[in-house]
């Protein structure tokens, strides 16, 4: 989800909440503690150098549980994030504590904005020699007559 998304939907919201992919909420009492953008400059494994950039929310736990985050306060926070830092519309990743600092894309399902899990890719498949996958084939469906029950081929 872009930054542009998210100010777009904030506003037709009462509450702000988000929810992992396993369907754990954020405990309604979290903090966004930071609004920044990061940017990776790096080399991949092909010898590409490249560059990424996305907006980075982090959400925090308190022990202060009557704290609500309303939307115009988050939309506030963003436009301040934007005037103060030159914050572009970019991808957000969020970070949220489980058993480590965990990072997440961010999509919004129409009632609350679902943490996505991340996957590590390799970005230069063609030029490090990985194998295209095998297409997986169930023996069971396949037509073949010497492996039908009672053909003897086993």
């Amino acid at each position: 989800m872009k930054l542009s998304e998210i100010k777009g939907i904030l506003p037709t919201l009462e509450n702000v909440e988000f929810q992992l992919e396993n369907e754990t909420f954020v405990p309604e009492h979290f903090h966004v503690t930071e609004i920044g953008v990061i940017t990776k400059r790096f080399i991949d494994c092909g010898g590409t150098i490249r560059n990424e950039k996305v907006v980075n929310f982090q959400l925090w736990n308190a022990n202060d549980f009557e704290h609500r985050l309303k939307p115009a306060k988050l939309l506030n926070i963003i436009k301040l994030s934007e005037e103060k830092l030159g914050i572009e519309d970019a991808e957000i990743e969020v970070e949220y504590q489980s058993e480590t600092i965990g990072k997440y894309d961010l999509d919004f399902n129409g009632n609350y904005f679902v943490l996505t899990n991340k996957q590590t890719a390799c970005l230069a498949s063609d030029a490090c020699g990985i194998p295209a996958e095998k297409q997986k084939v169930k023996l069971s469906e396949q037509n073949n007559a010497c492996c039908t029950p009672n053909s003897g081929c086993c």
